[in-house]
């Protein structure tokens, strides 16, 4: 039976994610957000594994030029519980209209659907858009991996699965695709699940986010049915810190993160421990910026973000040919 307060976090969550879903169609109606005036093309809701809503993607690719473009995976934030590529639409438009045919996920959420299965569910649409992105006009051989909070989590964890030989089988699967990425975009990523507590040891937070952070890892690792060691994946920032070299080299990193961002922390350790296995890593920190400002692309400092961001690419995956 369902306690008070579980109940009443529950119903928070239903309405932030109502509330977002709602203001992510609205933004859709206004005349710069149509893919046409951007020469993007959109193709919705096409199946990367069997199962419900959960396992769609959308397609965002350049409209007009030859081709092949990079491929590059998008992957949701949302505290693993919440959003989908429905509130997400913007990211897919604006990597598309550089150059990148953006494969834009959906995945299981958390507590219905607790760690490994976003996980499972991020490398199942990994494995698909490597073996479909010709179709699209998607260079498979030039893959980028971005995603944002839980979503930076989550293409961290599949990197590390990719380049580390382990013993899940989710990230044996990762393994088995044989490819490492061009490059990995986490944005203010939440990188440990595991003791949120320490964001709060470190400087005083409000109640209502301490509880919030305290939710998120209660949700995605709560419920696991799997081992301590076997949820490592959950925690890469924790595999990374460990310091062991990868069986395959790590791709170059590029992360942006807000100076007011409650999980800054975790970027500077990422890009610590990074530094440490001697991986590209550039960190960007924008001064009092909040979680996920970047989402805002009208800001100065979130276009900012992304004029560091396509730059990065340009250095490290080449011109995208639009």
């Amino acid at each position: 039976m369902m306690h008070l307060p579980q109940l009443r976090r529950r119903i928070v969550t239903s309405l932030a994610d109502s509330f977002w879903l709602l203001a992510a169609r609205a933004g859709r109606l206004h005349p710069n957000a149509r893919p046409s005036r951007h020469r993007v093309e959109v193709i919705r809701d096409l199946r990367y594994a069997p199962g419900g809503i959960e396992h769609l993607l959308d397609v965002y690719r350049p409209s007009a030029g030859a081709g092949p473009w990079p491929a590059l995976l998008y992957v949701h934030g949302g505290g693993f519980r919440v959003l989908s590529k429905d509130t997400h639409w913007v990211m897919g438009l604006a990597f598309a209209r550089q150059g990148y045919v953006v494969f834009n996920i959906s995945y299981r959420l958390a507590p219905a659907h607790p760690f490994p299965a976003a996980l499972d569910d991020t490398i199942a649409a990994c494995t698909w858009v490597l073996e479909h992105a010709r179709e699209h006009g998607g260079d498979p051989s030039r893959l980028v991996l971005a995603g944002e909070s839980a979503g930076a989590n989550l293409i961290a964890a599949m990197t590390v699965a990719m380049c580390y030989r382990r013993d899940e089988p989710w990230a044996r699967t990762a393994w088995e695709l044989g490819l490492v990425p061009r490059a990995v975009l986490p944005a203010c990523g939440l990188f440990q699940v595991s003791d949120v507590g320490r964001f709060a040891r470190r400087r005083k937070l409000p109640g209502w986010l301490r509880e919030n952070l305290a939710e998120v890892e209660e949700a995605y690792l709560g419920r696991s049915t799997v081992s301590h060691e076997a949820a490592a994946l959950a925690d890469p920032l924790l595999v990374l810190e460990e310091g062991a070299p990868p069986d395959r080299p790590l791709p170059p990193f590029f992360t942006v993160v807000g100076t007011r961002d409650p999980l800054l922390d975790d970027t500077r350790r990422l890009k610590a421990a990074l530094d440490r296995l001697g991986v590209p890593c550039e960190a960007r920190y924008y001064p009092g910026e909040m979680h996920a400002f970047q989402a805002f692309a009208w800001r100065p400092q979130a276009r900012r973000a992304w004029r560091d961001t396509y730059a990065f690419l340009s250095r490290h995956v080449g011109d995208p040919g639009v």
